[in-house]
This record gives structure tokens, C-alpha cells and sequence, in this order.
């Protein structure tokens, strides 16, 4: 059995199968996913998981050099974007590009997977680019 903290298997295979500059994104109950587009649906109810959960297990095993956030998720204090701000001062998250909500949609159509969450906060979603640990 895997010792570390993500277990679910979907994950631990994408993870495992990531190249530089390739992107994982983790999304609200509500964000759209273009077709084309591997959905990984963890969503079982209202906040569970929720956001914050997702992203630090995911960030426990995955390289990330830059994250992708909408402007729109920036204009609320939230849970979500406490977490997003609590990985980056840790240095976990790489850098920062802010997009809008549009933009950021658009961008979700080149990544490798959308992660489902439970989550009911607008905008908690976020762009995963992964780097290498070389």
C-alpha cells in the first residue's frame, strides 16, 4: 500500500505520468470541462473534498513551477485562496500569472486533467504547471 499522503489511484498515475510544463487543474463543482479533456471526478457532495484538500495532497507529490488563478477568484477571502496563498509563501505553487476567468477556461483546454472537487466556493479552481525536480 502507498505510504504517502495521496492514495487515489487516478492521481498517483497522472502524477506519475507528468513532463515538464504539462497541467493539471483542480476545479470547483461548477467549472466546466472541454471535451477532449480527462476529468478525474473525486466530487461526492457539497465541500467534500473541498479545494484546499485536494490541492495540498495533489501538491504533495507533484513538481509545480507556476499555478494559474482568475482575477475573479483574488476579489474574495476564501478558504480556497487562503491555501493557494499558504502554498506559495511555502513555496510550493512556483509563480503566479493571473488570468480572467474566461482566459483561465480557455487554458483548461491543453491540460492533461481536470480534478473535480466537492467545492461550492465561485472560482476556487487553479492551474497546476508542472515542473521537474532536476
Amino acid at each position: 500500500m502507498k505510504k504517502g499522503l495521496l492514495i487515489n489511484i487516478a492521481l498517483s498515475r497522472l502524477i506519475a505520468s507528468l513532463g515538464h510544463g504539462d497541467r493539471v487543474v483542480i476545479g470547483d463543482a461548477g467549472l466546466p470541462t472541454p471535451p477532449g479533456v480527462e476529468v478525474i471526478d473525486l466530487a461526492l457532495s457539497r465541500s467534500i473534498p473541498d479545494f484546499a484538500a485536494t490541492l495540498r495532497a495533489i501538491v504533495s507529490e507533484m513538481q509545480v513551477e507556476q499555478h494559474m488563478i482568475a482575477s475573479e477568484f483574488l476579489l474574495a477571502a476564501s478558504s480556497p485562496l487562503e491555501a493557494v496563498d499558504s502554498l506559495s509563501q511555502q513555496n510550493q505553487l512556483g509563480s503566479r500569472q493571473v488570468l480572467s476567468h474566461h482566459d483561465f477556461k480557455l487554458k483548461t483546454r491543453s491540460a492533461r486533467a481536470i480534478v473535480r472537487t466537492g467545492e461550492y466556493t465561485p472560482y476556487a479552481n487553479i492551474i497546476l504547471c508542472a515542473g521537474v525536480v532536476f
